[in-house]
């Protein structure tokens, strides 16, 4: 069963003055001649399945449009052109710290968060020690959460996203979060929710990362899809064309 299917998706950016100018002034612009825009292609003609319980990488240089994917496939982003559907509940866990206020309580926010992320007040209280436990944050709990540094801040958002368990799950660059020990962690508490049949979509510059967690890939550039298919040749083909072995 294909819990993801993408056929021939593109997302066209329009560039240009045209988010500067009033409706008045675009109008005026217009008539003259005056307005400048052009079209970007952020992905061109993506076509790609995922069955169940796959977990596929997707690998690509900077810009290459695997963030672009990731919010077509979280229904955070249009598709401007093809099709797109998919066959259960999506977790997308992208920006991992977005979603929390800054004045308020870390405690505070693990119950903001959760609500945000669907979790009910009972399912966050019988789970609440174990996410606090978890982010090894329990001496901070009730420390204003501007006040926690960056990788605590990531630590806590990491907790508490990953006690879902959807039926596909997306993950752009999470598995970096923290230190070294807290890093193995995380990697570990994510490989539990892949032996439990989660679909899995995995975004990383980690490309050892890919070759050992993942069962298919696709790789992208500058918008366009480059290669599609088993793990190991895929990567071995990234990497060569990353060292110029290939044009």
């Amino acid at each position: 069963m294909n819990m993801i299917e993408v056929d021939h998706v593109s997302v066209t950016y329009i560039l240009g003055d045209i988010k500067e100018l009033s409706l008045k002034e675009f109008f005026i612009r217009k008539l003259h001649g005056e307005v400048i825009t052009k079209e970007f292609k952020a992905l061109d003609d993506i076509t790609f399945h995922v069955k169940k319980g796959e977990l596929l990488g997707i690998i690509g240089s900077n810009g290459s449009g695997k963030s672009t994917i990731l919010k077509v496939l979280s229904n955070i982003m249009p598709a401007s052109a093809g099709t797109v559907k998919v066959n259960g509940v999506v977790a997308p866990l992208l920006e991992l710290t977005a979603g929390f206020d800054d004045e308020m309580t870390v405690k505070e926010n693990v119950y903001l968060r959760g609500a945000l992320l669907g979790y009910t007040k009972k399912f966050i209280e019988d789970k609440y020690d174990e996410i606090i436990d978890f982010a090894e944050i329990r001496d901070f709990e009730d420390v204003a959460f501007r006040k926690l540094s960056s990788g605590m801040k990531s630590k806590i958002a990491f907790s508490l996203a990953s006690f879902v368990k959807p039926d596909i799950l997306i993950l752009d660059e999470v598995l970096s979060v923290g230190d070294i020990s807290f890093k193995a962690k995380s990697e570990q508490r994510m490989k539990e929710l892949f032996d439990s049949g989660v679909t899995t979509i995995l975004v990383s510059h980690a490309i050892e990362q890919i070759r050992e967690m993942c069962t298919k890939v696709l790789w992208l550039e500058k918008g366009h899809m480059r290669g599609y298919g088993e793990t190991q040749q895929m990567c071995d083909e990234y990497e060569a064309y990353m060292r110029g072995e290939h044009a």
